[in-house]
């Protein structure tokens, strides 16, 4: 895709990746808001990367560095605009932040029903791993 644009999200632009999520992500989470989003890219402004075509929203992923892990989240494009090599471009512009802070490796988060997303995060290079699950609480 020659006219892909890869860049960080600005504060102002939480509503759009809200509409763009609920077009294009699978499942919702919590922080599914414009605080959430604007919180996350006030804190790390190089966190939220996007996806741009001749002005449009087609990709996000979440890269997230908390100086000891470095986590994925909200890999998602739009169904107009798969397998056009954008869930590539935006997990190459992922690997390169967490190599230049010197991140060791990648955790995504993949929902377990969402076969497409296993496939994809898969031919990406990432495993799977069984030995560990997920423990949550929601604070509100």
């Amino acid at each position: 895709m020659t006219d892909l644009l890869i860049r960080n999200a600005a504060p102002d632009e939480a509503e759009a990746v809200l509409a763009f999520w609920k077009e294009a992500a699978e499942g919702t989470s919590i922080t599914d808001d414009v605080d959430g989003v604007t919180r996350l890219i006030d804190r790390d402004p190089e966190a939220l990367i996007l996806a741009e075509s001749d002005g449009v929203l087609v990709g996000s992923v979440i890269a997230g560095y908390d100086g000891w892990r470095c986590s994925l989240y909200r890999l998602a494009v739009l169904p107009s605009h798969r397998r056009r090599g954008i869930s590539t471009a935006l997990l190459d512009a992922a690997e390169k932040r967490f190599a230049a802070v010197g991140g060791r490796r990648g955790d995504a988060m993949v929902l377990e029903a969402n076969e497409q997303a296993h496939r994809a995060w898969t031919s990406a290079g990432y495993a799977r791993e069984d030995h560990w699950r997920r423990w949550v609480k929601p604070f509100s």
